[in-house]
């Protein structure tokens, strides 16, 4: 089994691309859902966060409020580092758990949905492929600008806090055009997974991790020999 990094920018239509995969059977782990799941009432990320940032960030039902958590860390980078340093230690043992699920489970390879993968260029050496989302700018902005009410200054500040996808092209291995219609970008999906399916990166992973098995069981056979000796 091998990881794939799926990535793109804001409004650039990862959640499209995401729902072609689940119709295809694909495993895909959800870094943001987990994300959101970690700091639900009563978690330790939850007890930190209200620890730092205060109460007023919460909802009447007890959840943060991520719109206002949002609006703290989007103008103040060293509260954005904080938040970051509670919660992504947590993501990652879950991000982990599944992942030795869906090894388990036999799957080939599975697509890890990681919005700032490439903002956060250590998680790319873990990936035998990225994937990122593309469509051109002007799309996007317009796409933003629809999907969440904003004016055109409000949607440019929000685009320029991430990397341009333009800069993203260099790291991806592979590239989905979004720019044009759902079925253009259903194709261009359905051609990708027939090629990770087909790659042999998965039998190298399971040999790997099978002479690992076999040497840590052979390991323990041999103190078990000598202590029972």
């Amino acid at each position: 089994m091998f990881l794939v990094g799926l990535s793109g920018g804001i409004a650039s239509g990862k959640s499209t691309v995401v729902a072609v995969l689940r119709e295809l059977g694909c495993a895909v782990i959800d870094a943001d859902l987990i994300a959101r799941q970690v700091v639900q009432p009563h978690s330790k990320a939850h007890q930190q966060i209200l620890r730092y940032f205060g109460t007023e960030i919460l909802l009447e039902n007890g959840e943060i409020n991520r719109e206002a958590l949002g609006d703290i860390i989007f103008s103040q980078p060293e509260k954005r580092r904080l938040l970051n340093s509670i919660t992504h230690p947590e993501i990652l043992k879950e991000v982990l758990k599944q992942i030795l699920k869906y090894f388990v489970l036999g799957y080939r390879y599975v697509i890890l949905d990681i919005p700032l993968l490439f903002e956060t260029r250590g998680l790319t050496k873990f990936m035998r492929y990225t994937v990122l989302v593309y469509c051109d700018p002007p799309a996007q902005r317009a796409r933003l600008m629809r999907r969440n009410g904003l004016d055109a200054a409000a949607a440019d500040a929000r685009i320029s806090s991430q990397i341009p996808l333009e800069e993203k092209l260099q790291w991806a291995t592979h590239v989905i055009d979004n720019s044009g219609d759902r079925e253009s970008t259903r194709r261009q999906v359905l051609r990708l997974h027939a090629r990770l399916e087909d790659s042999l990166d998965f039998l190298w992973a399971r040999l790997a991790a099978g002479a690992a098995v076999a040497g840590l069981g052979g390991l323990l056979f041999l103190l078990l020999r000598r202590l029972i000796s």
